[in-house]
């Protein structure tokens, strides 16, 4: 669409008191026209004069917009046409209908602006949630300044009712946090002090103090309207098709408009009728219906999606979205929580306490998830550590107490001399080794989030063919998680750049015209979110970079979303499909009418703006809550 389309779009969404006002006063002035018309037996002059009035006033911002899109190189569009036809209806002194053409014109872009701009509100419902200030606590005293100038490790406070400005952690303080505006969901979240906060969230009961953890730009409420704005750019195959379509197929139409006016008038010698006809033909042939309805509808389909915490990086994620018969998955934070749970199996001469202690005192030193959560269950800051050493692909090393710990796999066990004890857990083993003893292991499994098996229960529903997840586990663990969702393949122990491969293998077993999304959240999997037909960032927890090489995000960590998102996706199209079928249908039953000679010009105004309001009506279906 161009600027000036734009522009001309926003005077009908903006104004649509002054529209209706204006259509009113047209039709009454038309309903006086005709009684005066013909009850009085006026001259020729007289009824031009009558009908001149309400004809320039509903016509004259047509005539303006033609006027000017000719200027900017715009000559067919759909103001050119209709001008055209009801210049032609004056000539010929069928002042009705010229009245009627674009009268019911205005109306349909009364309806166009209405669409338009409720689905646009739906969208920029999210731009509410920039907050406009920060309350920096600074010294004794808060200062309230503009969240772009708030500095990373700055501590803000947030108070009940307002709007959390910059993500953060907090620091002191426990609330329920609404993050509706984000993730779509109602249910408010419990935070305290050391849990992250989102920007864009409100703060429901609690004081909070947060500090920063981003800068601005780099927030979540930037990186969402960074994301939304984004959308309303991208534009569809589909989409971009029916643009060229309508800037080849409307010259063509006008051409040959012009050709039905002039030869079958030169042959018959009715010049009048054949330019009846030809003006007939032009109304009905205007392709309103089909360039407005298509962006529309991808319109209405991206902001129902925002609306739930779906953000999709424009109608071309859409269109891909409602192929997708192969979903793969990543495991951890995908399918799991992400969060590991610990079990300490003890040898004899140790406790359980004692063994995780000793290891979560070496392991404090590593920043390996796994290692993170030993020191997460059992946080020592009693004891005395030095000489911590890290063995490369092996463990860690160190003195706790003045006693030699060592924190390790199989192969560290195997180095020592010591004979390990199997494990019967699933999950990550790591061996811990005190003086040269085998004390026990610890075993941290990832749990399966409650909702992954609906998720892929409801996909199998809505047609996925095939579920695959690949992950960077040991075979063991992947297989135990696969076996339990009931996926179709699972792919282990790879890296970063072993799953783009086989990534690239799977592609190459799908069908031609189906498409592959794979889901995500943590960093190493941006190369393969941005190698899949549909990229789709875990956007809750998710990285930076993952969210950059998406091409949709949903805003929580719930994989029932995605399947949320594939049932507006396949909704959205059949809407699309079901306007194109519809218009085309109605455009080439009436152009055959109207050849004949058996369309009026009542019927030509039906199937141009008439089928214009109905696709409208249909596009905006999208937008309705049927989740």
């Amino acid at each position: 669409m161009s600027e000036h389309e734009h522009e001309h779009e926003h005077e009908h969404e903006e104004n649509p008191k002054e529209s209706i006002i204006k259509i009113a006063i047209t039709a009454a002035l038309s309903l006086a026209a005709f009684l005066l018309s013909s009850f009085l037996n006026l001259p020729a002059w007289g009824v031009l004069l009558l009908w001149l009035a309400p004809y320039l006033l509903i016509s004259y911002e047509t005539y303006l917009e033609a006027v000017e899109n000719i200027i900017h190189g715009e000559v067919f569009d759909e103001n050119f046409l209709m001008c055209v036809a009801a210049t032609g209806a004056m000539v010929l002194r069928d002042y009705k209908e010229a009245v009627l053409v674009m009268l019911l014109f205005q109306i349909g872009e009364l309806f166009e602006g209405y669409a338009v701009g409720k689905s646009r509100r739906s969208i920029e419902q999210m731009m509410d949630i920039r907050p406009d200030t920060a309350r920096v606590v600074r010294g004794e005293q808060t200062e309230e300044v503009s969240p772009e100038t708030v500095a990373i490790g700055e501590i803000i406070e947030i108070r009940p009712g307002e709007r959390i400005p910059l993500d953060g952690v907090v620091l002191s303080g426990a609330s329920s946090v609404d993050t509706s505006a984000l993730t779509g969901e109602s249910l408010p979240a419990a935070v305290e002090t050391g849990d992250d906060v989102l920007s864009g969230c409100v703060n429901l009961s609690g004081l909070l103090r947060v500090q920063v953890t981003k800068a601005f730009g780099q927030s979540t409420v930037s990186k969402v309207l960074e994301l939304v704005q984004y959308a309303e750019s991208k534009k569809t195959k589909s989409e971009n098709f029916i643009r060229r379509f309508a800037k080849i197929y409307t010259p063509c139409v006008v051409g040959f408009s012009v050709l039905l006016a002039i030869v079958p008038g030169i042959i018959t010698h009715d010049f009048a009728e054949w330019f009846r006809r030809a003006c007939t033909f032009l109304v009905i042939s205007c392709p309103c219906s089909l360039v407005i309805s298509v962006p529309l509808s991808f319109f209405c389909g991206i902001g129902a999606a925002a609306k739930r915490g779906i953000l999709l990086k424009g109608s071309a994620a859409l269109d891909a979205l409602a192929k997708t018969k192969t979903v793969v998955f990543d495991k951890t934070g995908t399918l799991t929580k992400g969060v590991f749970h610990v079990t300490a199996v003890h040898a004899d001469k140790f406790d359980e306490q004692e063994l995780l202690r000793l290891a979560s005192a070496v392991e404090s030193a590593s920043n390996h998830p796994v290692a993170r959560s030993i020191v997460s269950a059992c946080p020592v800051d009693d004891l005395i550590v030095s000489d911590i050493q890290e063995l490369v692909g092996r463990g860690m090393k160190g003195t706790v107490n003045g006693r030699t710990v060592c924190v390790g796999n199989d192969k560290l066990m195997d180095e020592m001399g010591l004979p390990w004890l199997p494990c019967h857990l699933v999950g990550t083993t790591v061996h811990v080794a005190v003086d040269g003893v085998y004390a026990g292991h610890i075993v941290a499994s990832d749990e399966i989030k409650p909702e992954a098996k609906e998720a892929l229960e409801a996909l199998k529903q809505e047609g996925v063919g095939k579920t695959v997840m690949l992950t960077g586990d040991a075979e063991q663990i992947g297989q135990a998680v696969a076996e339990e969702l009931q996926l179709d393949e699972v792919y282990t122990q790879l890296l970063p750049a072993d799953k783009v491969e086989r990534l690239e293998s799977l592609l190459q077993a799908k069908e031609n015209n189906a498409s592959l999304a794979f889901l995500g959240d943590g960093i190493n999997d941006a190369p393969v979110l941005a190698r899949a037909d549909v990229g789709v960032a875990m956007g809750g927890v998710g990285s930076d970079a993952a969210i950059e090489a998406a091409d949709a995000v949903l805003m929580d960590d719930d994989p029932r979303k995605f399947v949320l998102a594939l049932r507006l996706a396949k909704r959205t199209m059949g809407i699309v499909r079901q306007n194109i079928a519809f218009s085309l249908l109605v455009k080439f039953v009436v152009m055959a009418l109207g050849l004949f000679g058996l369309a009026p010009m009542g019927l030509a105004v039906f199937a141009d703006v008439g089928v214009t309001i109905l696709v409208i009506l249909n596009a905006m279906r999208a937008l309705k809550n049927k989740d």
